[in-house]
């Protein structure tokens, strides 16, 4: 228990959780708020989060990323490269207007194609190569070879109005003139930085969320988030400190949630470019941009102790990983892609090998405000590649400055972070394909790592309807990858935890998202 929890522990003592939610509302404090209310500008769990209150899929995913209808009540496979969805009937967007096919083709032609996307949705809409609506109510989706996994790739896809949307920008969005949607809430007012507030779409074809109104209160400081929800100012927090844990879990007045989270935290080089901007010599001369060696990069990854991160950043609260995805997710590497033994000694052999024995100057960049202990990993990272023999600064930002800068280029060695979806192959087609936006592949692969062996299978595991057949590909493929390239380092998954009110219940999600339709009273 931290020094600040104990102290408001005591100081509220007999007082605590005041409730917020009196009547029918619901008050969440939340460590991140949405970079835009475009549902399509920015692929980015917190903004797809958000999104949900407002807009809906064709398909959904459930807590644990299993396929459930929403817009669409049914979908199947009508030959190897077309799909067919099957439209909910009387589904009306927020101003009363009917839902139709006609809007499930303008969101399919907007989502990859809205400007200046820090994270684009055309990794999602890429594999399609045409769009047809027979009627009203039924969707029919081309492909160019077979997509077995595309419904999953359309459950992080919004659907939005054609009416509303056809002439909005991103900004119409945010000043919530566009926001009309089909979702269980309706927006209300957006204040960036101090809330968010939604009311119940009493109009919505599905089961009723259980609060009229919700307001989201961004509070990205750990410690005043759960100072917040222990004076009673909001009934529920995400992202939950881990030293915090096991104090909120022993508090009569609090119930907490938690599963093991399906995001992986990983470190990724610049292994692309002859000269890196965050490189140099130890004088600040320009050197060549040592990451292009694999040896450099497997050194790297030797001189990581996740362990000590595991432990000393989240108090055990976090799981150390050698995979692109959790244990039991298909496609993994069980056996094979395990945590890399941290080997100081082995590591600056290997440096010394690929010619850096006198190291090099490097500067590691991740967020201050996006996960958990971000900033503190960022610093623990530093230290850890100083005793490898590197001269290492540790810089952090917040993630709308991040995100933008790693998307131009202009770091060398990242903290980056991404959710498999629901398998390795949606890790291998982001992250570590050669970047080709066209194609909608190796969209947030900010290092450029590139292999044609990689991208070749990669490829063929996309078009393998066999399940068996394409795990194996997938398997190969990441092997390659991360086993033998390095082309990234998975480093944890960090858990996710959520703290509520007594008499509130909130079933953990594996995807990290704070739902207000999923927060019910505790039976």
């Amino acid at each position: 228990m931290n020094g600040l929890f104990a102290r408001i522990l005591s100081a509220t003592a007999g007082l605590l959780l005041a409730t917020a939610a009196q009547g029918q509302e619901l008050v969440i404090g939340s460590k991140a708020e949405p970079t835009s209310l475009d549902p399509h500008f920015h692929s980015l769990v917190t903004n797809i989060a958000f999104s949900r209150h407002l807009f809906e899929p064709l398909v959904l995913q459930d807590a644990t990323q299993q396929l459930r209808p929403a817009l669409a009540e049914s979908w199947r496979a009508v030959d190897d490269t077309t799909w067919e969805f099957k439209l909910r009937p009387g589904v009306t967007w927020h101003d009363g207007s009917p839902f139709t096919a006609r809007d499930v083709l303008f969101t399919l032609g907007r989502a990859g194609e809205v400007p200046n996307s820090p994270s684009s949705f055309k990794s999602y809409t890429g594999p399609i190569t045409a769009a047809r609506a027979p009627d009203d109510l039924t969707v029919l989706l081309e492909t160019a070879a077979p997509v077995p996994l595309l419904p999953n790739l359309l459950s992080l896809v919004m659907i939005v109005s054609e009416k509303h949307g056809a002439n909005a920008t991103t900004d119409d969005y945010n000043a919530g003139t566009a926001v009309v949607g089909t979702g269980p809430y309706r927006l209300v007012d957006w204040a960036r930085a101090e809330r968010l507030v939604l009311e119940r779409n009493d109009s919505h074809w599905g089961e009723a969320p259980a609060f009229e109104r919700v307001v989201y209160r961004p509070i990205s400081n750990d410690a005043a988030r759960v100072a917040a929800l222990l004076a009673g100012d909001v009934d529920m927090i995400d992202v939950v400190p881990p030293a915090d844990i096991a104090g909120l879990r022993a508090n009569p007045d609090l119930t907490v949630a938690e599963s093991v989270a399906n995001r992986l935290l990983f470190l990724m080089f610049d292994s692309d470019r002859e000269v890196s901007p965050m490189v140099t010599a130890r004088d600040g001369a320009p050197i060549a941009n040592p990451f292009l060696d694999a040896r450099v990069r497997r050194a790297v990854d030797m001189a990581i102790n996740r362990n000590a991160i595991v432990d000393r950043l989240f108090e055990g609260s976090a799981l150390a990983t050698g995979d692109l995805a959790p244990p039991g997710y298909f496609g993994t590497s069980p056996g094979v892609l395990e945590p890399t033994d941290f080997d100081l000694e082995g590591a600056r052999a290997l440096l010394a090998e690929a010619g850096h024995a006198d190291g090099f100057k490097v500067t590691v960049n991740g967020t201050n405000d996006r996960y958990i202990n971000d900033r503190q990993v960022v610093q623990a990272l530093a230290q850890m590649l100083s005793r490898l023999g590197l001269e290492v600064e540790a810089e952090t930002e917040s993630r709308a400055t991040y995100f933008g800068n790693a998307n131009k280029l202009e770091y060398s060695l990242m903290l980056l972070s991404f959710s498999p979806n629901p398998e390795v192959l949606g890790m291998l087609e982001v992250l570590l394909h050669s970047y080709d936006r066209d194609a909608g592949l190796g969209t947030n692969n900010r290092g450029r790592y590139s292999n044609p062996e990689v991208d070749r299978m990669i490829v063929e595991a996309r078009q393998t309807v066999d399940a068996a057949a394409r795990e194996r590909l997938e398997q190969q493929a990441a092997q390659l990858a991360v086993g033998e390239d390095k082309g990234l380092l998975p480093l944890y998954y960090q858990y996710n935890t959520w703290a509520l009110r007594k008499g509130l219940a909130y079933e953990a999600r594996t995807d990290e998202m704070t739902l207000a339709m999923g927060v019910r009273p505790a039976n």
